[in-house]
């Protein structure tokens, strides 16, 4: 997620990128990406204003103790799982919360930010890579679960896609590629129109046409159930992560 914020902040060109990293393979895989790299956090994080925690959620705890941030600077976590209150036990910096895509990396990103000061830094940076919604802190597991976890379930189903083509006869560059930009197109025109999905899907399907033949193969099937389902699984493990560090905050 972290290579893929900063790939995407590159794209944009419009902000000054220091990548701090023990790993040097790491650092050796975002080196054309950023302005320099270092394996020094206070070098890193001195004159910075916006700190970015980019790290499994099971070594935030030993990050943070590294991190010796004024409250004049801003800590971004995207942690996955790691409440708010946990990180700000931890650091004198304004927390903000986020949690990006995969998708940051080519400007397309979604993601979900929450935190008492959000600064116009922040936005900013968010902004340069794509959507953002601000939320509360309790609705972050059911976002970690739908635009966190989401892009894994919809590449599952452009590869239904684009299995389907193929089996049709078309080759396989050719398949995922209309699938691909189906996906795309169809985002698209939902961020850009005012009508429902439901309304869109409708202007698609013409009576008698090829379109509500397949949309009434999905009408009768438990598709709908099943993704919802997945999102409950992902927003369940997300809760369950943030329970182990509440249970650690009391400890």
């Amino acid at each position: 997620m972290g290579s893929a914020l900063i790939k995407g902040l590159h794209r944009s060109g419009n902000h000054t990128v220091i990548a701090c990293d023990l790993d040097p393979d790491a650092l050796e895989s975002v080196a054309d990406y950023v302005d320099r790299t270092t394996s020094e956090v206070s070098e890193a994080v001195t004159d910075a204003d916006v700190v970015v925690v980019a790290v499994k959620p099971d070594i935030v705890g030993a990050v943070l103790s590294d991190l010796d941030l004024s409250p004049k600077q801003t800590l971004l976590s995207i942690a996955a799982g790691v409440p708010t209150d946990y990180v700000e036990a931890r650091t004198d910096a304004n927390v903000v919360r986020v949690m990006p895509n995969l998708a940051a990396e080519t400007g397309d990103m979604a993601a979900a930010v929450t935190g008492d000061d959000i600064p116009e830094e922040v936005r900013q940076l968010l902004d340069a890579v794509g959507e953002f919604a601000e939320i509360d802190e309790a609705q972050m597991d059911i976002a970690t679960a739908v635009n966190g976890s989401g892009p894994a379930f919809v590449f599952y189903l452009i590869q239904a896609m684009a299995e389907a083509g193929v089996e049709g006869g078309l080759e396989e560059s050719d398949a995922e590629t209309l699938a691909a930009q189906t996906f795309k197109g169809a985002a698209e025109t939902v961020l850009r129109s005012d009508r429902s999905t439901e309304e869109l899907i409708d202007a698609v399907c013409s009576p008698n046409g090829t379109t509500i033949e397949g949309m009434e193969v999905l009408w009768d099937s438990n598709a709908d159930a099943d993704v919802a389902a997945a999102v409950r699984a992902a927003e369940e493990r997300s809760a369950e992560l943030a329970a182990e560090f509440g249970d650690e905050n009391d400890a």
